[in-house]
């Protein structure tokens, strides 16, 4: 297993060592959001937009996850990436067991909370009426009972994607996405459970999901690093600064991406179930782009935390320019066929006139910022690989409460309901071009730190 991390992370050929990683996740994240529209088209068939809204509204509380999956699993594979460049197996067993008692923690908090502030959270996310009783029911099955599952399945993914064995973490994670979907028409129309009906096989892929990465860790022991034993849960200060100190950054960008939510859902609230079962479809359907772009820089930050540990900048320069440009072009052209068929996209989950016509309008305003976004997402993973987790916050404060919250304000007053769809069009423009230029200055900066430890060995 060393001869084969030593292999991918340092002589395999650039393009190569990408694809080997990249794939599996882009594959995994492909099938998660195939699980995400699964829940929106078996629930469309019902042809009621309430509960299509009750699933639509639920969403910034299930993005909330990715606040705890980023505090400890970004946090702890970044840890353990850079770790194994410097050669500290010891420290990469320590980070892993601690992302993973922390999670575990963690996501048992969250449901504790839920639970406890039902009421008040139904209200914050803007359900009212009808859709009330619908979203308290879907969240019961994915937030309350479901948060620890939906959690550690995601953390450890990223531990195992740490240490280059990114085919087992996609496995563990299509198994659980594939057995959402299989369960999605049993419980949704079969059971006759509605937008619960969902929950309920979210809650139960992933515990499925669980049952596999566990299973993994007995199977594979002594050719893993990934460590999930008491015993190496003996966290100290160099350990836990490290976690975090890329981790709470990557929380707090997600937080930010809930406040941006949850902003969108009770701007589009106002609108009627209508408007919002279409932006919910308009939301979920571009994940698929958004998916990709993420799945390739999240692939690739293992190769780059490594490189930039061992300072091998030309390596890591390689590593980062070659994603640049094949994300980009993945982009373009799902961009363009996303704007050219929005209406028929948006009626494979709906027959409803009003809700096509409108989800087609939001996707075009959505898919636009999708290759600018791309850039967004891969100078961030930069970041987090490299252990910069303050300039992964800046950038999350520029996107979302610098430009992006922002912009939903005043497009929604300029254009109501229709500019809603433009506002992250408008912040990812701006982002990408200081993308451009933060990578610039990492790339010089690597190198002359590789420069100056030539300059010392010698």
């Amino acid at each position: 297993m060393k001869n084969e991390r030593t292999e991918l992370f340092e002589r395999m050929p650039v393009p190569k060592a990408v694809w080997s990683l990249s794939l599996p996740t882009i594959a995994s994240s492909l099938v998660m959001v195939l699980y995400n529209l699964a829940d929106t088209y078996f629930v469309g068939r019902l042809g009621d937009p309430v509960q299509n809204a009750a699933v639509t509204l639920a969403a910034p509380v299930l993005l909330a996850f990715n606040a705890i999956n980023n505090l400890f699993g970004v946090g702890a594979s970044s840890m353990m990436s850079r770790a194994l460049g410097a050669k500290d197996h010891e420290t990469v067993r320590r980070s892993s067991a601690f992302g993973f008692y922390c999670a575990l923690l963690s996501a048992l908090l969250f449901s504790l909370l839920v639970g406890l502030l039902n009421g008040p959270l139904l209200r914050l996310l803007g359900a009212e009426g009808d859709t009330v009783g619908p979203t308290a029911a879907y969240l019961r099955w994915t937030a309350l009972w479901g948060a620890a599952p939906s959690i550690l399945n995601v953390v450890l993914a990223y531990l195992f994607r740490a240490e280059g064995a990114t085919l087992h973490a996609s496995i563990g994670t299509m198994s659980g996405c594939l057995l959402n979907i299989a369960l999605d028409p049993i419980c949704i129309q079969g059971l006759g459970m509605g937008a619960a009906g969902a929950g309920l096989a979210t809650f139960l892929s992933n515990c499925a999901a669980c049952v596999y990465f566990l299973a993994l860790i007995r199977v594979r022991r002594g050719k893993t690093l990934v460590c999930i034993s008491p015993e190496a849960f003996r966290p100290h200060k160099k350990l836990v600064m490290g976690v975090l100190g890329v981790g709470v950054p990557a929380s707090i960008q997600n937080l930010l991406n809930v406040t941006g939510m949850t902003v969108m859902t009770n701007a589009i609230a106002v609108y009627g179930a209508e408007a919002v079962a279409a932006m919910g479809i308009a939301q979920k359907t571009t994940m698929i782009p958004c998916y990709i772009a993420m799945g390739i820089s999240q692939g690739v930050m293992p190769l780059i935390g490594y490189n930039y540990a061992a300072l091998n900048a030309r390596r890591m320069q390689e590593a980062t320019v070659y994603t640049t440009k094949a994300s980009q072009a993945v982009m373009l052209v799902m961009t363009v066929l996303y704007y050219l068929f929005a209406p028929q996209l948006v009626g494979l989950f709906m027959s409803n006139g009003q809700v096509v016509a409108y989800g087609a309008a939001f996707m075009r305003g959505l898919c636009l910022a999708q290759p600018f976004l791309c850039m967004d997402f891969l100078v961030v993973g930069v970041f987090q690989a490299c252990g910069m987790g303050k300039r992964a916050l800046l950038f999350a404060f520029l996107r979302k409460i610098a430009l992006e919250i922002p912009a939903l304000l005043v497009l929604n007053r300029l254009f109501p309901m229709y500019g809603l769809a433009y506002a992250q069009l408008c912040a990812e423009v701006v982002l990408a071009i200081a993308a451009v230029c933060f990578l610039l200055r990492i790339f010089r900066d690597t190198r002359q730190m590789a420069e100056r430890a030539q300059r010392d060995a010698g």
